[in-house]
């Protein structure tokens, strides 16, 4: 039996078109469009869903369709959490941006950059872009969801774990370069390896936490976390730092931070409270910043590739538009930047 239309007072969205016929959103896009590699058969069934939900494209996908602006949107979903879009010190950002803007550029397109698109004052011209490359989303991001929904070109960095399916993505493997920094400590003696995480919900907060618990287990090494948010800077650093130092339990000989800010604090605490740098203790980051590399002693962190993930982002997002088969996720390799905090190079 065949399954009735949802009541007029709901509006039908992309996702229940592909709910309903069986088939992901982005076939759905194609089919309505007339884009993609899907089948005539598919096509049809996709044709009909849509006509039996009387589903209607947001407008601003209808936008889309009548032609290009020839503008590009960029929504850095950390700095949304955060509440600034100038945290001190933190020149990923920037780096990023810089990167995506030049590439855009490049093809003679322009790049917006916007902030929470959920947010009501947003402006009604942050709507009528080409496409967006939203940066490391949260689980099952609304903003992405608003996105996709609207079947609007979109290409995220970093993946949003909520959606194992979405692959149109650029990062790094943030698994893998967790790994990296581990076996580094490891290698210079440490054994007692504290991780310092943030609590924003995204791919690299999750995927290193996970990376580290597996690394533990794999050596046989307590596994010890404490989470702090990624706003509180530096103070958080330095919080978390008399907790792991001062309180009880045996002492880790190395702490890794997600954040370089959170790093700063932790060696700026431990250095007050006598705690040695490298000697006593090891310090590393899962994200190069200023607070990192003007650090006394400097400390060793990942450097995430701001410019080459702004370039692959944009590239992608490019290539989505001119309707071009799926080549992500897009797995750049992060530098690592061994410094005075986890010993001499």
């Amino acid at each position: 039996m065949s399954k009735e239309a949802p009541p007029p007072a709901t509006r039908a969205t992309i996702r229940d078109v592909a709910r309903e016929a069986g088939v992901s959103v982005t076939t759905v896009s194609h089919a309505l469009n007339g884009k993609g590699t899907a089948s005539e058969e598919t096509r049809r069934k996709v044709l009909a869903v849509a006509e039996r939900l009387a589903y209607r494209a947001h407008p601003m996908a209808r936008g889309l369709r009548r032609g290009r602006t020839g503008v590009l949107g960029l929504d850095m979903r950390p700095l949304d959490a955060i509440g600034s879009y100038i945290p001190e010190g933190v020149d990923y950002f920037v780096r990023f941006a810089g990167a995506a803007a030049v590439t855009a550029l490049d093809h003679g397109l322009g790049l917006m950059l916007v902030p929470d698109l959920t947010r009501s004052d947003v402006s009604r011209a942050a709507l009528g872009v080409d496409g967006y490359v939203i940066g490391d989303p949260m689980r099952d991001d609304p903003v992405l969801t608003r996105l996709l929904d609207a079947s609007v070109p979109v290409v995220t960095v970093g993946r949003d774990p909520g959606r194992p399916d979405f692959t149109d993505w650029v990062g790094t493997d943030d698994a893998r370069e967790t790994e990296r920094m581990l076996d580094l400590l490891r290698s210079r003696g440490a054994r007692r390896v504290a991780f310092l995480a943030g609590t924003d919900d995204n791919a690299w907060n999750v995927d290193a936490e996970l990376a580290y618990r597996e690394w533990t287990a794999r050596h046989a090494m307590p596994a010890r976390i404490l989470r702090v948010p990624e706003a509180a800077g530096e103070d958080g650093g330095r919080d978390a730092a008399r907790r792991l130092l001062t309180g009880a339990g045996e002492r880790p000989d190395a702490v890794h931070c997600q954040t370089g800010r959170h790093a700063s604090g932790v060696l700026a605490e431990a250095l007050r409270l006598g705690v040695a740098v490298p000697e006593d203790l090891f310090v590393t980051a899962g994200s190069d910043a200023q607070q990192t590399r003007i650090a006394s002693p400097a400390i060793t962190a990942l450097d995430l590739a701001p410019e080459e993930s702004g370039r692959a982002a944009v590239e992608l997002l490019i290539a989505r538009l001119n309707g071009e088969p799926a080549t992500g996720p897009v797995v750049v390799p992060a530098q690592l930047y061994v410094r005075a905090s986890t010993g001499s190079a």
